[in-house]
């Protein structure tokens, strides 16, 4: 990017200082924010001046932290995507059919994010919400996405990840995980089975554009004692594919 002559490095810093925020540094001081945007005091104390004039950051004491004001940029995206809101009735009809929650995330990198979300029973340790991320490759409304990326992207993405296990039932191996996208991706969905957490079983089905690419995925996720892999198959799936399609045909 730094040899593209239209690249504004000005604006890269500033949204390097706006993503150094997360779970675990909500807060933090100028020189905190520096070292996490990996700046110059000077630079990152500019761009945090900058972003409270805007509206973005807010500053109490010697700690800044993001203001409300930054949700714009969330919700500009969201009303940008009109499937979304359109996507809510079939939902919520998925989760009142089987009393369990229904999710639909995009990729990006090797992560998703939720941008929508019909709640049942709390069934992870981790609250979801829209805008909450999880790793692409444990989850089955990311395998089922990634598998539409060719070979040679795919394993890009593998190789930058360095992969944990989150359970015992986690896909550690790079070949097999590779395998296992691939495989989700021929036959249509992806079934992730305790792989992110304990107790927790999901099913996707991809969003798909009039390309045939994935921009989306829809699941259903449950908790293992109270549904097995295949009664998602034989439940699940055959409403859960309509619906997707359904939705995909609101994509523009």
């Amino acid at each position: 990017m730094a040899q593209d002559k239209e690249f504004m490095a000005t604006l890269a810093k500033g949204l390097a200082v706006l993503e150094s925020f997360d779970r675990q540094r909500p807060a933090m001081t100028l020189s905190q924010a520096a070292h996490a945007a990996g700046l110059s005091r000077a630079t990152a104390r500019r761009i945090l001046r900058t972003l409270s004039a805007l509206g973005y950051v807010v500053q109490n004491g010697r700690d800044f932290s993001l203001s409300s004001g930054i949700l714009k940029l969330g919700f500009a995206y969201l009303a940008t995507q009109n499937w979304i809101e359109q996507a809510a009735p079939q939902m919520r009809q998925l989760s009142e059919q089987f009393h369990e929650s229904c999710s639909a995330a995009i990729l990006e990198g090797t992560e998703i994010v939720y941008v929508a979300r019909i709640p049942a029973s709390r069934i992870m340790s981790v609250a979801l919400a829209v805008g909450t991320r999880l790793p692409a490759f444990h989850t089955a409304l990311g395998r089922v996405q990634l598998g539409c990326l060719d070979e040679a992207e795919l394993w890009r993405r593998l190789r930058s990840l360095h992969i944990e296990a989150y359970t015992p039932s986690t896909i550690t191996d790079v070949q097999a995980l590779f395998d296992r996208v691939r495989e989700d991706w021929e036959q249509g969905f992806s079934i992730v089975d305790e792989e992110l957490e304990r107790g927790l079983r999901a099913i996707a089905v991809p969003i798909l554009n009039r390309a045939g690419q994935a921009i989306a995925a829809l699941n259903l996720s449950t908790h293992s004692t109270r549904t097995t892999r295949n009664e998602m198959r034989e439940r699940f799936l055959p409403s859960l594919r309509p619906a997707a399609e359904h939705i995909s045909a609101l994509v523009a």
